[in-house]
């Protein structure tokens, strides 16, 4: 009886849970016309790997999913989620609904964001387009800021792997607007949240699958420089906290520690949490370690003054 009560307790926890999960109000990122997009039929398509993960590819169609906290302990502030997947996939599970979660415990609104996969069939300069969805969330997040009770002064962008490099590539090049922007609504983050991130395309540190899928097998040394985040820090972007494995053999984390160097030079503030092993693509939960960096993390943000 203990057994059977304990299933069903498991259960309707599972339940009450997924069904948190999906109550989640899911949104196009653009009304009408996407930007850079060619006419063409929609071949996105999901499926879960291993440990039941969520891997969406072939995304040509944007989307914005948003988990907010409950009103009592909300802070105002606000972060966009960008998964990782080597700009041939998303890992929507664990690199993005779980992080949403986690953030909203701590009363900070999150956004999932879907960004297109770059691919020249269904996009004319697929290497902008993410960079576009990217600052389409900023904006739109930012001119709903009232109904959705966050500060447009402390909104922030978060990226796993090549998510990482697309929120590194938001915070190093919102000079200019590559989307429409009639109200001028800044698309410059407030700050950066970084997970073993993909920020150089330069040899030997860069990850050859993300350059190849963003910028194609023969970009110039000028493109391959444009798109190498540690090249692009000025006086104005933003602060960042960053993480990485010192194991990573997929990403090194040599891409961190340029990252945090540059930042450092333009006397930006900066935190970089490096795990002696852990590998890529850990998640939330580096199982080699006891240390939470999402705890870490939400620290960071209060030390900042992001959370007051």
């Amino acid at each position: 009886m203990i057994k059977e009560t304990a299933c069903y307790l498991l259960y309707a926890s599972s339940l009450f849970s997924f069904h948190m999960v999906r109550a989640q109000s899911v949104i196009p990122l653009y009304e009408g016309v996407i930007p850079s997009a060619r006419p063409a039929p929609d071949r996105e398509y999901s499926r879960y790997e291993r440990d039941s993960v969520l891997i969406v590819s072939k995304v040509s169609r944007p989307t914005l999913t948003i988990f907010l906290p409950a009103k009592d302990k909300a802070t105002g502030a606000a972060v966009i989620i960008c998964p990782g997947g080597g700009y041939t996939n998303l890992a929507m599970g664990y690199e993005g609904t779980e992080v949403a979660l986690r953030f909203n415990a701590s009363g900070i609104a999150a956004f999932v964001l879907k960004y297109r996969i770059p691919d020249d069939s269904f996009m004319t300069h697929k290497e902008y387009a993410p960079l576009q969805d990217a600052q389409r969330a900023l904006q739109l997040v930012r001119s709903k800021a009232v109904q959705w009770g966050i500060d447009p002064a402390r909104t922030g962008i978060m990226g796993f792997s090549a998510g990482g490099h697309l929120a590194a590539t938001a915070g190093t090049h919102f000079a200019k607007d590559w989307i429409p922007n009639p109200d001028h609504i800044t698309l410059r983050p407030d700050f950066l949240i970084l997970i073993y991130p993909v920020i150089s395309f330069q040899k030997p540190i860069a990850h050859v699958g993300s350059l190849e899928n963003l910028l194609g097998s023969g970009a110039s040394p000028e493109k391959i420089k444009e798109f190498s985040n540690e090249e692009q820090v000025t006086d104005r972007t933003p602060p960042a906290y960053l993480v990485h494995a010192m194991d990573d053999d997929a990403v090194p984390y040599m891409n961190s520690v340029l990252f945090a160097e540059a930042l450092k030079k333009h006397h930006i503030p900066v935190e970089v949490y490096l795990y002696d092993h852990g590998g890529h693509g850990f998640g939330m939960k580096n199982k080699t370690s006891n240390v939470a960096w999402m705890d870490l993390c939400i620290k960071w943000l209060d030390h900042e003054h992001f959370l007051r």
